[in-house]
């Protein structure tokens, strides 16, 4: 437990040092979104990025898993 969250802070700092250019990625704005406005409302569910991310952390943990 103790490596898991000591890898959990790491990738997080690293995730935070990277911000500038990591929210230059599309992720939230991709086709498939859910974007809804209205008078005093807005409702926002990224579906597809979700999915984007589920599969690509997916692949990595299968890849250091091997």
């Amino acid at each position: 437990m103790q490596r898991v969250l000591i890898l959990l802070g790491l990738v997080l700092v690293v995730a935070g040092l990277g911000w500038p250019w990591l929210r230059k990625l599309p992720l939230g704005r991709l086709p498939g979104d859910i974007h809804i406005v209205r008078a005093g409302f807005s409702f926002h569910f990224p579906i597809v990025s979700c999915l984007v991310v589920s599969v690509l952390l997916s692949l990595v943990l299968w890849l250091f898993r091997r």
